[in-house]
């Protein structure tokens, strides 16, 4: 399975390893060129600004519109879940646009910058949460699944094949969210 990793910039390198360890064949996607035939794409957190900067300044910003118009599974972490929200309530950038969420950046605010904490996930119990400077989801589409709720927000949902988190599963050793990710894009060799 190739999984293709936006690389530009943020907390990349976490998810190759876990993805890597589970088998799969990572591909770093840093310029255009890199961007190949992929069964998955993982968009990292990082500094949404920055990357959505970098996507049109590297000419990456179409085909990989392209890629996730197109139903390939999509795991999109913090900054990568602002990445894929048609709306920003705090920023007037819009990015992707393909998720039907509002999402607030920096929504917990930089004085509590990082938290950890446990929550259901879909069908997975107690799954560890680590939010660094996170989003949230305010708003979601009739169409999306919400995955998981912490203090009355939502910071998990799905729709179609993209999953969108506010946490960080990448930096702790449960596998289990990137293996949802995995049997997800399985689902749809059937």
């Amino acid at each position: 399975m190739r999984i293709g990793i936006l690389s530009v910039q943020g907390a990349f390198i976490e998810h190759e390893k876990m993805l890597s360890e589970l088998g799969c064949d990572c591909v770093e996607l840093r310029k255009k060129t890199d961007i190949c035939s992929l069964d998955g794409l993982v968009l990292p957190g990082g500094e949404s600004t920055v990357q959505g900067k970098l996507l049109h300044e590297l000419s990456m910003f179409e085909p990989l519109k392209e890629i996730i118009a197109a139903d390939t599974p999509v795991l999109a972490t913090c900054a990568g879940l602002i990445l894929l929200a048609r709306k920003i309530s705090n920023d007037s950038n819009v990015y992707f646009g393909t998720m039907p969420v509002t999402v607030k950046r920096n929504a917990y605010g930089r004085q509590l910058g990082s938290f950890t904490c446990h929550s259901d996930f879909g069908d997975l119990k107690e799954v560890k949460m680590t939010f660094i400077r996170a989003p949230y989801i305010e708003t979601a589409g009739e169409d999306v699944s919400i995955l998981s709720q912490v203090d009355n927000h939502i910071v998990a949902a799905r729709y179609k094949n993209q999953i969108g988190l506010s946490f960080h599963p990448e930096v702790d050793e449960d596998t289990r969210i990137h293996e949802y990710f995995l049997e997800q894009i399985k689902g749809m060799s059937h």
